[in-house]
């Protein structure tokens, strides 16, 4: 075996004869550091790193205690094996020495075969250890790279799903993908001012942001006649329309019944049946009032409405982006969340700069 395969060993002691018998010993086996000090050790450290330190305890200047307790606080070091070399053989001493993060207790004179049967066990151990460790860093991986996929398959469907609706509804070209734009500005402010801190800390925006895309995904059951009208829809067309929140809950809800991961569906759906709730309780399709509105959906609205506002539709013209801000913040405590309009009012130049992006 030649000395780039062989295990390094730092012997540490500050007596010459115990590190020429030490090395005698270990030579034929491994790679050995004499060192006749703690003080010196920590210069070898500097450049080498060993597999394993043999450490004696009673050494003048640095003991072994005090030079485990720096070993085991400095990163690069604190994973070398330590095994304390000693003539001290009260409890108390060992209990010690193995309390300070040493892996066990040789004490002198030792004997030759027992000494490496021990170096060769504890360098087995840990070399498991290693694997095993390198072992669940990978299967961490595998596992992060496959939620990657079925996170980038949910997402695709659900891009796909709102595709097909936004191709329906030809006044709505963009919407989507400025409402969750919008939806991310507002959100991120939220976190920043610790506005329902409590409830959106634990939101996951790699689930949240993608299922605001099916919020409109009932409009697949609107006929094309009252999706595409162009004019206002009279009072029976506009209960019809009115029906694509409840719709949407309910084909959601089906796809949940079948899929085992929930989370980005739960999203969906609160957001698909609480966009058109109002804060007064005057929306549909339930009629829900205040925080019983799920904050998905009072979130939702604010973006939802103002993206209509600054477009344009068959039955009217796009309102100016100061329009539009001024008509959100005048509907708060009525149709939007108070609070969520106080965050709306900060952000609102972002939300503009949004709608002059695409409009080149």
């Amino acid at each position: 075996m030649d000395d780039t395969t062989r295990n390094i060993i730092l012997l540490v002691d500050d007596n010459v004869t115990n590190l020429t018998m030490g090395k005698e010993i270990l030579k034929t086996h491994y790679k050995v550091y004499p060192t006749p000090s703690a003080e010196i050790m920590f210069d070898l450290l500097e450049n080498i790193l060993p597999n394993m330190i043999l450490l004696d305890i009673e050494m003048p200047d640095m003991n072994g205690y005090d030079a485990i307790k720096i070993l085991k606080n400095n990163p690069k070091w604190a994973e070398i094996p330590v095994i304390f070399l000693t003539s001290m053989t009260d409890e108390g001493s060992e209990l010690k020495g193995l309390s300070l993060g040493a892996i066990d207790y040789v004490t002198k004179p030792f004997s030759a075969s027992l000494l490496l049967k021990r170096i060769e066990n504890h360098l087995f151990s840990e070399a498991q250890k290693k694997l095993l460790k390198d072992f669940n860093t990978n299967l961490e991986q595998m596992v992060h790279e496959k939620t990657a996929q079925i996170v980038n398959l949910q997402n695709a469907v659900m891009s796909t799903v709102a595709d097909l609706v936004e191709f329906r509804d030809e006044a709505t070209g963009g919407h989507i993908a400025r409402t969750q734009k919008y939806l991310e500005i507002l959100i991120n402010k939220m976190v920043e001012e610790r506005v329902y801190y409590d409830e959106i800390s634990d939101w996951d925006m790699e689930y949240l942001l993608p299922s605001a895309q099916l919020h409109d995904v009932g409009k697949i059951a609107i006929s094309d006649t009252i999706l595409n009208k162009p004019g206002s829809l009279t009072t029976e067309e506009f209960e019809i329309m009115k029906t694509h929140a409840s719709i949407g809950v309910e084909a959601i809800r089906k796809i949940e019944r079948n899929a085992s991961e929930h989370t980005f569906l739960k999203h969906a759906r609160l957001i698909a049946g609480g966009h058109h709730e109002k804060w007064d309780g005057t929306g549909y399709p339930a009629g829900f009032s205040g925080t019983d509105i799920p904050l998905e959906g009072r979130l939702m609205a604010i973006v939802d409405v103002y993206d209509a506002l600054i477009s344009k539709r068959p039955y009217k013209k796009p309102f100016s982006m100061d329009e539009s801000r001024r008509i959100i913040e005048g509907g708060s405590g009525t149709h939007f969340d108070p609070a969520l309009i106080d965050v709306f009012s900060k952000v609102a130049d972002q939300f503009a700069k949004i709608v002059q992006a695409a409009a080149y």
